[in-house]
């Protein structure tokens, strides 16, 4: 048992010391003064926090509704929202374009309005937003059904209406559930690839985020390509860390210690 776990465990820590064997501290702090890649790690923090208010802003009221309405096809939709988080790169990527593409479904319609979204950073918006948004949806439902429904029954028999009760009690009750979920969508976006270059492009400073430049730099300078790595690293890293604290602040008598609990 002692041996399997070891076993696997380096190999999951192995490729990360790795990047870090052959980078510097020196040579890490140095790469925030390449132009490279201070464009690519700008366009990912801006482009992953604007997906990210509209996975906020649309994935919380499609996972309250999800985890607290029962009707037939409900188990259909949450398939159908988890179905990115298994989709391989190049179909999110290939989908993105078929639906919003120039010639794509909604193409047309974007076209009439004057919107082209290839090679945009509304582009890479759109690809960070796809697949992160199940991760964030997904720990939602878990942390909405996870509320008390008493409390939301109690709530409704004082006389708060439906958006009162959402906003004073399930959503102060899941806030912290919300922000784990949300940590993790974060993470996922900021190291999206391959649907980002497919429906995006790369260019820089305009579509080129830091995964994208990682492996355009990979063809030219191993070296830069480990040390962008490296930086890409510690980001995530840190991620991680602020989302184990977040779980750690949750209130007494957790349901569980994983960070998604089963639908009900």
């Amino acid at each position: 048992m002692f041996a399997a776990a070891a076993v696997a465990l380096a190999f999951l820590l192995l490729p990360i010391v790795a990047i870090f064997a052959r980078v510097s501290p020196g040579e890490l702090i140095a790469q925030f003064s390449r132009p490279v890649v201070k464009d690519a790690l700008l366009v990912s923090l801006k482009t992953n926090v604007i997906a990210q208010a509209l996975v906020l802003l649309l994935g919380t009221p499609t996972a309250y509704l999800l985890a607290t309405r029962r009707f037939r096809g409900r188990s259909l939709l949450v398939v159908l929202v988890e179905l990115p988080l298994v989709l391989p790169p190049a179909v999110a990527g290939i989908g993105l374009i078929a639906a919003f593409g120039r010639f794509g479904l909604l193409g047309d319609t974007l076209n009439a309005f004057g919107i082209q979204l290839g090679l945009t950073q509304a582009a890479v918006v759109i690809a960070v937003a796809y697949v992160s948004s199940p991760l964030y949806i997904r720990q939602a439902i878990a942390t909405f059904e996870a509320i008390d429904p008493d409390l939301v029954a109690a709530a409704r028999t004082l006389g708060a209406g439906r958006a009162r009760t959402f906003f004073r009690v399930s959503l102060p009750l899941s806030r912290r559930g919300l922000a784990a979920g949300e940590a993790l969508a974060f993470a996922r976006g900021l190291g999206e690839f391959g649907a980002t270059i497919m429906f995006a492009g790369s260019l820089q400073g305009v579509t080129q985020t830091l995964p994208v430049a990682i492996y355009q730099e990979f063809n030219s300078d191993f070296t830069t390509a480990l040390a962008m790595s490296g930086l890409l690293v510690v980001v995530s890293g840190a991620l991680l860390v602020a989302l184990r604290l977040t779980l750690q602040w949750q209130p007494s008598k957790p349901t569980s210690r994983f960070l998604f609990a089963p639908s009900r």
